[in-house]
């Protein structure tokens, strides 16, 4: 038995249980005891999320680890150098890559060998305000094996990251990467009698615009290792530094493109889409304004494959007790051991704990066309690191990533507020 399925029969009994829990709840109920039931429920639904969450850092774990299978061509070529140093050979990008850390950044204190592999993969850093007046000029790509766990850990951290939820653009540079924009979905055409001219007033002229992905810089700012960890193996390093820089990388990511104001930072989605739906409630949603938010979209944008909903974890636990009008709890849990996720008005959705909870104007909850995000990822991950007399006997380490993101089309996601 996998992991991921043993974590999957696990939900399926914690949603079983929970499911009868909450059926037992009727007109008749007195208050006291209702709120006592949906408080175990609440309970037993975040063990569910909990599981959730470990399947699907497996799950995208399992997705990295087979798309870095394939070399890149951005990437220093570690398959011509996969032999070990033990064997005579130059020793592989991880390797040196590995020795680099072990000599907290300077590198003369490698071996030439070493220092030769890992000079494929230097990258310098444009923008380092919070590495200023350092004696490091830049950093080193990270290597397939710690870019699969540090991905993993981002993700794991937010979903705007994520390329099965938007679109993920990768470019070598940082260059300004315009987008064109179009709205057409009020154009149609005309009928057209025989013989008769076209006509061209104008009226049905397609618009086009234009936005611009740009690249902004962000670090984790120097972080402390001990010189224990330096030496400890190539694993445990690898670990450790990718679950650290990951998660602080991935939090500070999709913050960004969630809720960006666009001005010296990327135009989060929230910022972005347009209003959908005003609830008449401050702190509640009803089915009905959930069904109203869903057809302020586009048929088109709705079926889209990408097509869902996001809202913080406090918003899915609120709308996960409503029914629709045949009695059915809008929140479905799926089938777990078929690999089927669970769906909110019958549709995928993301938790984003950058986005608010309900209160007074607060947007709570966006519904559309993923797809016309846009996330701009100029190349991968860098780490640095340096030798410092305020590390020492350790070092300090940093990552550092550069992003963009932009909604090429505001009519394609849309927001639910509160009054």
């Amino acid at each position: 038995m996998t992991k991921i399925t043993e974590l999957r029969e696990q939900q399926a009994r914690i949603h079983t249980n929970a499911r009868a829990k909450l059926e037992e709840v009727t007109d008749k109920t007195p208050e006291d005891r209702a709120g006592e039931i949906h408080r175990e429920f609440d309970a037993m639904m975040a063990d569910f999320d909990k599981l959730q969450g470990q399947i699907d850092r497996e799950e995208k774990l399992e997705k990295v680890a087979r798309s870095l299978t394939a070399p890149d061509p951005r990437r220093p070529r570690g398959g011509e150098q996969a032999k070990g140093a033990d064997e005579g050979d130059a020793p592989s990008y991880r390797e040196a890559f590995h020795s680099y850390l072990q000599a907290g950044g300077v590198l003369g204190d490698m071996a030439p060998e070493a220092r030769s592999v890992l000079q494929t993969g230097f990258a310098k850093v444009e923008q380092r305000a919070q590495t200023a007046g350092t004696t490091t000029a830049g950093g080193f790509t990270v290597p397939t094996e710690l870019q699969a766990i540090l991905t993993k850990s981002m993700l794991a951290w937010g979903p705007m990251y994520d390329g099965d939820i938007c679109t993920s653009i990768t470019t070598a540079s940082g260059n300004p990467l315009p987008m064109p924009t179009i709205d057409d979905t009020t154009k149609t055409v005309s009928v057209t009698g025989e013989g008769v001219t076209l006509g061209d007033t104008g009226a049905k002229d397609a618009v086009f615009g234009q936005k611009q992905l740009d690249a902004y810089s962000y670090n984790t700012e120097w972080l402390r290792v001990s010189f224990e960890l330096a030496n400890d193996s190539i694993f445990a390093m690898e670990q450790l530094l990718g679950d650290l820089l990951g998660e602080r990388l991935g939090r500070r990511a999709n913050s960004e493109l969630t809720i960006g104001d666009g001005t010296g930072d990327p135009n989060g989605i929230v910022t972005a889409s347009t209003l959908g739906k005003t609830a008449a409630a401050i702190a509640a949603i009803t089915w009905d304004e959930i069904i109203d938010l869903e057809h302020s979209v586009d048929p088109a944008h709705r079926a889209s494959p990408k097509a869902r909903y996001m809202f913080n974890d406090s918003v899915l636990q609120a709308v996960r007790k409503l029914k629709d009008g045949q009695g059915n709890y809008l929140w479905q849990m799926g089938d777990v051991k078929g690999g089927i996720p669970a769906s909110f008005n019958g549709r995928p959705y993301s938790i984003n704990q950058a986005m608010a909870s309900m209160a007074t104007g607060n947007k709570v909850m966006l519904f559309g066309d993923f797809s016309k995000y846009y996330v701009r990822k100029v190349g991968s991950p860098i780490i640095g690191a340096i030798q410092d007399k305020d590390f020492w006997p350790g070092f300090g380490i940093a990552g550092y990533i550069r992003i963009d993101g932009e909604l090429a089309d505001t009519a394609a996601v849309k927001y639910l507020r509160n009054a």
